[in-house]
């Protein structure tokens, strides 16, 4: 089985072809396809491959399934004795991928 290790939004990821994956959001519509340059590593039946620090030439490809947003991460500050407290609430934007296609270089 192919894999590749994938570098986006600050974060790794470890991606097989027709996996479902959730990152960071990317300025992309349902649909639309993205080719990721930053593959870090390619492994499958013949080995491992690492990139210094990536492997040229290599991509990965998938599709766009949606655009969405996580769940809800309360923050709550409060000052004990002081009648002080802060709520906020924060949800972050998230793509959602499906990995069609990884090319070893």
């Amino acid at each position: 089985m192919t894999y590749a290790v994938i570098r986006t939004g600050g974060k790794q990821y470890r991606v097989t072809p027709d996996a479902v994956l959730t990152v960071e959001r990317l300025e992309a519509e349902a649909g639309a396809t993205i080719t990721f340059q930053d593959v870090l590593a390619i492994g499958g039946e013949s080995g491992l491959t690492v990139g210094a620090p990536t492997i040229a030439g290599a991509t990965v490809t998938a599709t766009v399934v949606e655009q969405n947003r996580g769940a809800k991460v309360i923050i709550f500050k409060k000052r004990r004795r002081q009648n002080s407290r802060r709520k906020n609430g924060h949800r972050q934007h998230q793509t959602v991928l499906r990995i069609s296609a990884i090319n070893a270089a």
